[in-house]
């Protein structure tokens, strides 16, 4: 329930119940919180066991914490088929294998062992790379550079 107060945190907080309900009066107080929270839980499990009771043998496997919306989607999925064939299909996939070979391809170089054709010089016309990808190594006297309209 309190999982998340440090240490630090405790000991202020029972400097202000000092504070607040004097040497004299905090063993009282600590005593009828204590009782509080035991009859809040009697009540609650009592609850419990009247949902249950009503509903019936055919929810005897209900939990209360599957009424939580993580919970239940977490439990549901775990239960699934489709998410181990989900898992399955994640894993089939390479996606840095799948990146490395789309920057050979725009650097001009092979793109893995498995590929048996060397890579294509830069400029030259059997490459299969787009045109602008491709790089020439010198221009005519007379030619331009080539235009990109998406560059400008």
């Amino acid at each position: 329930m309190f999982n998340d107060i440090g240490g630090l945190e405790l000991v202020a907080l029972v400097i202000l119940a000092v504070l607040i309900f004097g040497p004299d009066k905090l063993p009282k107080v600590i005593q009828d919180a204590a009782r509080f929270i035991r009859r809040l839980r009697a009540f609650s499990e009592s609850a419990k066991q009247d949902i249950r009771s009503e509903l019936g043998p055919e929810f005897k496997d209900f939990e209360f914490e599957d009424l939580n919306p993580k919970a239940f989607i977490r439990k549901q999925l775990d239960q699934s088929e489709e998410l181990k064939e989900l898992k399955e299909l994640r894993s089939s996939f390479d996606f840095k294998k799948d990146v490395n070979e789309v920057v050979d391809a725009v650097n001009g170089r092979a793109s893995g062992p498995d590929d048996s054709a060397p890579a294509a010089a830069p400029g030259s016309s059997s490459s299969t790379g787009p045109d602008l990808l491709k790089k020439r190594v010198t221009l005519e006297k007379d030619e331009r550079p080539p235009f990109d309209a998406d560059a400008t």
